[in-house]
């Protein structure tokens, strides 16, 4: 059995894929989405899936797994900084894609996320939007840890349309409408409804996270890290917000990757009509979990 946890982080923020300019962007630009085992993914992360699912984990990885546009480079971030004591100048040293490689992105031209993996010196943070029964087995097979975050449903919806729009590793995502309809339709990358999950306490989740890791940080350390990993520092910061990516691939006008980081800006954004049918669709979907859900601060 793997050793996990589950963190309701609430509001946060995702990591995307890493393109090259002069890669061949026409090959998974806009792309339509093909189905691996009934799960939505891009053309290119199918094509590179041997590689993924052969993909041999070490005892000491720790596997972040989140539902996409539900705090991944947040937590990536926090997780970073902890395993270097704290050190918020080391976390600088590369973009946070090298830092936590993502285990099944695969594009033309550039490393995937397996070749930065095999390259990266244990231990290792891997991220993944994989749902479990997709997760290479090596994973399960060496006991590695597992932190799981989710964010409420309604405000993954919305971040997740910005997302569409100005990352354009998606097909165009048309109207808020439209894309809502797709969300619930299952039709979008790694398609199923997340766990929703109510805004927590920073301070009080770190701590959670060094308990479970079994790391001793001193709490002047901590402090850094949380003012480093807060919202505002991390919107600013060129190795967290990819704004170093080049616009074709990904346009910060459209919408800036760490956009608001905040709670139940769905309300600013469904009609009384989208979220009762929202609501419906997810009572559905949900009907027999014993947790408690909170959609807004």
């Amino acid at each position: 059995m793997w050793d996990g946890l589950c963190l309701p982080l609430g509001a946060g923020v995702d990591s995307v894929w890493v393109l090259a300019a002069s890669m061949g962007k026409d090959e998974v630009l806009r792309g339509k989405l093909v189905c691996l085992r009934d799960i939505p993914l891009y053309k290119s992360f199918v094509e590179g899936w041997p590689q993924v699912e052969a993909f041999q984990a070490r005892h000491d990885d720790l596997l972040i797994a989140t539902y996409p546009k539900s705090g991944t480079t947040w937590l990536s971030e926090i997780l970073d900084a902890i395993y270097n004591d704290g050190n918020v100048e080391k976390c600088r040293r590369d973009a946070i894609y090298n830092r936590v490689p993502f285990l099944e992105f695969n594009a033309p031209a550039i490393p995937s996320g397996v070749e930065l993996l095999e390259k990266t010196p244990s231990p290792r943070l891997v991220k993944t939007h994989l749902p479990v029964h997709l997760l290479p087995a090596s994973f399960q097979e060496k006991d590695c840890k597992v932190i799981y975050m989710a964010r409420n449903a309604k405000d993954v919806v919305v971040s997740y349309y910005y997302f569409y729009q100005m990352a354009k590793i998606h097909p165009d995502p048309g109207t808020l409408s439209e894309f809502l309809q797709a969300f619930m339709d299952g039709k979008v990358p790694v398609a199923s409804i997340p766990t929703p999950a109510s805004p927590q306490d920073p301070r009080r989740e770190v701590q959670k996270i060094l308990q479970f890791l079994g790391k001793e940080v001193a709490e002047e350390r901590v402090a850094k890290i949380l003012h480093h990993t807060s919202f505002q520092e991390m919107k600013k910061n060129p190795t967290a917000n990819y704004e170093t990516m080049p616009t074709a691939l990904m346009d910060h006008s459209l919408s800036p990757f760490m956009r608001k980081g905040i709670s139940g800006d769905w309300k600013n954004h469904f009609t009384v009509a989208q979220n009762e049918h929202f609501d419906h669709h997810y009572q559905q979907h949900m009907a027999g979990s014993d947790l408690c859900f909170q959609m807004e601060a």
